[in-house]
């Protein structure tokens, strides 16, 4: 039996009731495989499972504010993929009448839609011959084969794209894509492999050669930047508090904040003080001694939370039972929760 079929027959018998394998409907595969890109299944099934309530089709999504799929993407983090998700049925209500395109080659026009969504969308929906490439599938195809290639390198992509065009079974795309993928979350797992009851053990390189727990090999091209945020929680006489909406390129772009100082190192409070301007009669007292640490991929935030007690009411200040409805990342989110339930 050859490596496509054991990979079919292992998946007919093992793979797991989930809501988007139930339709070839290319917009609910679509938004499934961006919500899961770098989310794990248990974690993006209740985003999924809220986003098809309350968008069921592309045209709803289109027709969508930004700040509302913004607030229901709220906790997967990188939320550019939100953000290109919205553009995106905006251009296929605009541009396709609402009809996803059936092709590889036209998917890839599309914001935010690379190789690995338009080969999943293609093949899923569509049974167009294109493997997807995905971290399980480089972790599959890596130990079976025992190649130590990097995966994140030019060579390694290119590598192991190739072989996966030359391992796919062409017939039945859809269950062997989405076989070889749920085979790596579930039987080739990262960490605790099943590599005795493995239906590929007797051929596996990377099991005979000791080399399991050392493949995919992957560079390390992360350099991490540390950061220290400062955020001013206000608190006035009516209960009320400032946000902000943050603007350009960076991170958590078009989410809300309280008023947020950056500095080089770490501040204490008659530093702060100094950089807080006006005339404004206040108390400053700092709710978290240590910082609080955020690790996003390419950086560290190292956030503590001022807590700024104001004699005077705040101009448009936003009332503390109004805040759960702005979009904010979840470190503001958790914070917002914990502190209404301390000092309210």
């Amino acid at each position: 039996m050859f490596f496509s079929q054991k990979i079919l027959h292992w998946y007919s018998e093992n793979k797991r009731s989930l809501p988007w394998r139930s339709t070839r409907d290319p917009y609910k595969i679509w938004l499934s495989e961006v919500i899961l890109q770098q989310t794990r299944v248990v974690q993006g099934e209740p985003y999924y499972l809220k986003f098809v309530e309350n968008f069921p089709t592309v045209q709803d999504l289109a027709k969508a504010s930004e700040e509302r799929v913004l607030k229901l993407w709220q906790g997967l983090g990188y939320y550019s993929r939100a953000r290109n998700l919205h553009a995106t049925a905006k251009t296929v209500v605009r541009e396709y009448g609402g009809r996803f395109p059936n092709s590889y080659d036209e998917l890839l026009k599309l914001k935010g839609i690379g190789d690995y969504t338009a080969s999943a969308i293609a093949s899923i929906c569509f049974d167009e011959p294109r493997p997807v490439v995905d971290g399980n599938v480089y972790r599959v195809l890596a130990r079976y084969f025992g190649i130590d290639i990097p995966i994140n390198s030019t060579k390694g992509i290119r590598y192991f794209k190739q072989l996966a065009v030359e391992v796919m079974d062409r017939k039945n795309i859809r269950d062997y894509n989405q076989g070889i993928m749920e085979f790596g979350a579930i039987q080739c797992a990262p960490k605790k492999p099943y590599c005795l009851l493995c239906p590929l053990n007797e051929s596996c390189i990377g099991l005979k050669e000791n080399l399991v727990h050392t493949l995919p090999v992957k560079e390390n091209r992360t350099k991490i930047r540390r950061r220290n945020f400062n955020y001013l929680v206000w608190v006035d006489p009516n209960n009320t508090t400032k946000l902000s909406q943050r603007k350009g390129k960076g991170i958590w772009q078009n989410l809300w904040e309280f008023p947020l100082l950056e500095s080089e190192n770490e501040l204490n409070d008659k530093e702060l003080k100094k950089m807080i301007s006006g005339d404004v009669s206040f108390r400053l007292s700092l709710y978290n001694e240590s910082p609080i640490v955020h690790k996003l991929s390419h950086q560290h935030l190292y956030t503590k939370f001022w807590i700024i007690e104001s004699k005077a009411r705040l101009e448009d200040g936003i009332s503390w039972a109004n805040l759960e409805s702005y979009p904010v990342p979840v470190l503001i989110a958790d914070f917002i929760k914990a502190f209404k339930n301390s000092y309210f």
